[in-house]
């Protein structure tokens, strides 16, 4: 086994949903975007149920909390945040949608802190939290070129936060439901409630209708491409570092994706990075290394020697 293995994982991964808030501008060209959304975990669902009855011996869930878990993963992980996100991705950049939503992590901390009770917020946490906040607000402002375009430069940017706070919200109530469902059984139950509440929200939406669909190469690419790699494989190697690294490491994952929605951005739809967005980037990150401070001078030997080593 190559001795950067864990190393070359982290960085497909980043690349994979980083990538992935490109692969959601290009195909909402051709499709509404809940129903976008929809079918993306239409396919990724049935792959990781697929994978799940393959790998484990409870491939679905059976007790009420198990359910529970599965409701609060589909509604809040998959569905509000999909539909905030694909929703707010049309008027928004693929980098910008990648900062703002890397304050997930942030926001997940916060959450703990109301939801569990053992976790309190220090000074300097509260000031990660804040600042966190303001890097979002740059970024919202960042495109707002004159005080007609100040709407509708933002509100697309609220939808895209909105996305990161239910995302946020829906990590800290699983953890305190008490369920001892497979990860990857959760996952794929997750996906496919959460892809029939959206097929429910872009039903009711007047603008959304299958006939809007324009079936091209492109859409059908994008679908695929978010289905198959963005999805279900990066889910897979998600678990596989979950193991290998721990919470913190997958929290990175979040401030490299940004670097790659950008990159892709710009090669694939042509999007220009502007100094307010990679400012925007630069406070959130600083806002998550105060709130994480501890954790990060703990855990970074251990996982910088994991990285070298491969294990």
């Amino acid at each position: 086994m190559s001795r950067y293995r864990n190393l070359l994982l982290f960085i497909i991964l980043a690349a994979f949903w980083g990538s992935a808030f490109m692969a959601i501008r290009a195909g909402l060209e051709f499709i509404p975007p809940v129903l976008f959304a929809a079918i993306r975990y239409d396919v990724a669902g049935v792959l990781m149920l697929a994978y799940a009855i393959y790998v484990t011996d409870r491939w679905r869930p059976r007790t009420s909390g198990e359910w529970k878990l599965v409701l609060v993963g589909g509604a809040l992980m998959i569905a509000a945040y999909h539909a905030f996100l694909f929703v707010g991705e049309q008027d928004t950049p693929s980098a910008a949608a990648a900062v703002i939503v890397s304050l997930s992590p942030i926001l997940t901390t916060g959450f703990a802190r109301v939801f569990l009770p053992s976790e309190r917020l220090t000074p300097a946490g509260i000031a990660g939290l804040l600042l966190g906040f303001v890097g979002v607000a740059v970024l919202s402002f960042a495109n707002a070129g004159s005080s007609e375009s100040l709407t509708t430069s933002i509100v697309p940017q609220i939808l895209v936060f909105l996305a990161a706070f239910s995302f946020a919200l829906g990590s800290v109530l699983t953890q305190r439901i008490e369920a001892e469902l497979p990860i990857e059984t959760m996952e794929a139950w997750s996906m496919l409630l959460g892809a029939l509440m959206m097929h429910g929200i872009s039903i009711a939406r007047p603008s959304e209708s299958v006939s809007a669909i324009e079936v091209t190469p492109e859409a059908i690419a994008a679908v695929a491409y978010l289905s198959i790699f963005a999805s279900a494989v990066g889910f897979l190697i998600y678990f596989d570092l979950l193991d290998r690294l721990g919470a913190v490491e997958i929290n990175l994952v979040s401030y490299v994706a940004p670097v790659f929605a950008a990159i892709t951005g710009w090669f694939f739809l042509q999007e220009p990075v502007t100094p307010l967005t990679v400012a925007g980037f630069c406070i959130v990150f600083t806002g998550f290394c105060l709130l994480k401070r501890r954790a990060i001078s703990r855990e970074l030997p251990r996982i910088t020697g994991a990285f070298s080593s491969g294990r």
